[in-house]
């Protein structure tokens, strides 16, 4: 699966380069293929997927570098799964958004757009710590080349922004990989090993250390999550990315710090998690206020749709560390949820951008007489972002908050107030956007054309198909979420 993205990419940069339209070609083709190769995985052995049972669909181990510990060790499980099939339902829709957007080194631009899918795919999949790090390294390099040469005016400082962020909390990573690979060693009579299911034994001598330890990787998902006050990069790395760019940051890479907390933090360090739960939480709710306050206030379209990621975001955070099982079911519909309606938003975006040159709401307005279709799918999304009933983000917010009001009821109030200003700010968009006097213009613009259907219509299906029936979902994950609940209370 990942091998394919990988030769896919490096593919459509030897051949774009004689014959620019088929690498275009290559690249859905190679996604495409990626994306049905799951599937067929989850069909055969989904049977096996039991609560109580063996929550493994694969688990796939070779020796890499025997002799350091390390084996390429990937596996999915219901978790990983589900953010593999938003991997490449993003994927495929990122290539088509890129069909006519990028007119220049094409071969270049799906090359690092592959390469990082493949890298985020391998980190969902990942289970061994050294490789989990290696495809974090990954999925970042081809995400600021595509920020910096295919961006909008300030990319160079938007993509130095971004991988400065991350690379600091990559390697804070590393360094709390490397402490915990040499503890288990030591308790293990010098048997060195970077597996994830041989870390899971290691004991502490006290919760000093294994609170720094767990810090590291904390910190490291929480940039990318991004928490408030570490989400400094993300609206700038979103204004200024390519909409294929903004597509896979908001929709994927964000998720990969969720993965993260859900996946190491909370499994290898539950005692030390568990210290800190209050105040994780009480930074969530922070980031849903201050992200949607931040929102409002904006007037560059893709700066006020990436402040609201961060809002949402935050109820990743609170639903995370209230431990409970209904509060984590909630978080994975909240991943996917905000992957498509977000992303979506984004898409509506480049489109506006594309057809109108700007980014600034307060030059525009009208927009719906001159394009219904587009200020209809605009509504739809506009809806799903600030929670309403039969969409995908409803059903996740909803069992956060459930979730979370065990735990604390004060804060899960002040999160429930967040929802209050997510209408403010989605109702602004339609109204400087799509409604009031249409802006003076040559020719109006034109509505969404065929390929722009099949990625709206395929996002819209989507979100309403998760918010009337979101048990499949819940059904996927039920058997880790179980567990880790109950590991953790």
């Amino acid at each position: 699966m990942i091998g394919i993205l990988l030769v896919g990419g490096l593919t459509c940069w030897l051949v774009a380069q004689r014959y620019p339209l088929m690498g275009r070609l290559i690249a859905l083709i190679a996604v495409i293929i990626a994306f049905l190769l799951p599937v067929g995985w989850y069909a055969q052995y989904a049977s096996e997927l039991t609560v109580t049972g063996n929550n493994w669909l694969i688990d796939y181990q070779v020796n890499w570098i025997p002799a350091f510990g390390i084996s390429f060790h990937l596996a999915m499980d219901g978790l990983s799964f589900i953010m593999i099939l938003l991997t490449f339902l993003l994927g495929m829709l990122s290539v088509l958004c890129s069909w006519n957007e990028v007119r220049e080194k094409t071969g270049f631009y799906f090359f690092n757009l592959l390469w990082t899918l493949a890298g985020i795919a391998g980190v969902f999949v990942a289970m061994d710590l050294f490789l989990f790090y290696f495809f974090w390294e990954v999925m970042l390099v081809p995400m600021y080349f595509l920020i910096a040469i295919w961006g909008d005016f300030n990319r160079r400082y938007a993509a130095y922004k971004f991988f400065i962020f991350t690379q600091t909390g990559g390697l804070l990573m590393l360094l709390a990989i490397l402490a915990l690979y040499f503890i288990h060693a030591q308790q293990n009579g010098g048997q060195f090993t970077f597996d994830y299911f041989a870390l899971l034994n290691t004991t502490f001598d006290n919760n000093v250390t294994a609170r720094w330890i767990m810090l590291g990787f904390l910190i490291a998902f929480v940039i990318k999550l991004p928490m408030v006050p570490l989400h400094n990069w993300l609206p700038d790395a979103h204004s200024e990315a390519p909409t294929a760019g903004s597509l896979i940051l908001a929709g994927l890479l964000l998720k990969t710090g969720a993965y993260g907390i859900i996946r190491f933090v909370l499994t290898l360090f539950p005692e030390a998690s568990a210290s800190i739960a209050w105040w994780a939480m009480l930074l969530g709710v922070v980031g849903i206020v201050y992200g949607a306050l931040l929102a409002f206030a904006q007037t560059d379209l893709k700066r006020l749709i990436a402040y609201t990621s961060v809002s949402h975001m935050g109820f990743v955070l609170l639903g995370v560390f209230a431990f409970r099982e209904i509060a984590l079911q909630g978080v994975v519909m909240q991943l996917l949820t905000h992957g498509v309606s977000t992303g979506a938003l984004f898409v509506l975006a480049g489109m506006l951008k594309e057809r109108l040159h700007t980014r600034d709401i307060n030059q525009m307005g009208g927009l719906w007489t001159a394009m219904p279709h587009m200020g209809a799918l605009a509504m739809v999304f506009v809806m799903a972002s600030l929670g309403l009933p039969f969409l995908g983000n409803f059903i996740a917010e909803f069992l956060i908050l459930m979730g979370a009001f065990e735990v604390s009821p004060v804060l899960t109030i002040i999160a429930s107030a967040g929802l209050v200003l997510s209408a403010l700010y989605s109702l602004r968009i339609m109204q400087k956007v799509f409604q009031g006097q249409l802006q003076t213009v040559s020719e109006p613009p034109k509505d969404l054309s065929a390929r722009e259907w099949i990625i709206m219509a395929s996002l819209t299906a989507t979100i309403i198909f998760l918010g009337l029936y979101p048990q499949p979902v819940l059904d996927t994950v039920q058997g880790f979420v179980a567990q880790l609940a109950r590991s953790n209370l």
